[in-house]
């Protein structure tokens, strides 16, 4: 049986999880210096295909997954969880993707998140209106793909219609 900590107690356990969890995010996203230009080795590791983004990506989600064992909101959660997969998925893109993730510092924006939340008191609640805002936009561009779709063969049909053999 495990026994509810205390505010103190959690308050401890969230200031040390946070500090690991910020040695990361360095790591991760700033730890190397050129010039006036940090980066870190998510974009070292994206050079290397699939299996980088595949690290990256899990890296950050194990950062993702202690907050939220740590009482984050899930309102939270969400726009963390939206900040990586976004840096996943245009990370992904060859050539531009490892330029995007020179400049994406999605570890760093989770921190920001993070400390706004635990240390601010921000980003409370349910992450619902998040959701939702995200299934109208994909239902759009999935409507709008059909669309296109549509039209295009239709225009093709029409041309072959005109065409005698």
């Amino acid at each position: 049986m495990q026994r509810e900590l205390s505010p103190e107690d959690k308050k401890k356990q969230i200031d040390q999880d946070f500090g690991w969890i910020n040695r990361i995010s360095w790591l991760m996203d700033n730890q190397f210096k050129i010039g006036n230009f940090r980066f870190g080795l998510d974009p070292i590791l994206n050079l290397i295909p699939l299996g980088g983004a595949i690290a990256g990506f899990g890296t950050s989600l194990v950062l993702v997954i202690a907050m939220w064992r740590n009482g984050a909101s899930p309102k939270l959660v969400i726009r963390m969880l939206l900040n990586i997969s976004l840096d996943a998925i245009l990370g992904s893109i060859p050539f531009l993707g490892n330029i995007f993730d020179f400049y994406s510092k999605a570890n760093e924006k989770n921190i920001k998140l993070l400390r706004e939340h635990y240390y601010e008191g921000r980003h409370k609640g349910s992450g619902i209106g998040i959701i939702l805002t995200i299934v109208l936009i994909l239902f759009i561009l999935i409507a709008g793909v059909c669309y296109l779709i549509w039209t295009f063969f239709s225009w093709a049909f029409s041309l072959l219609n005109g065409i005698s053999f």
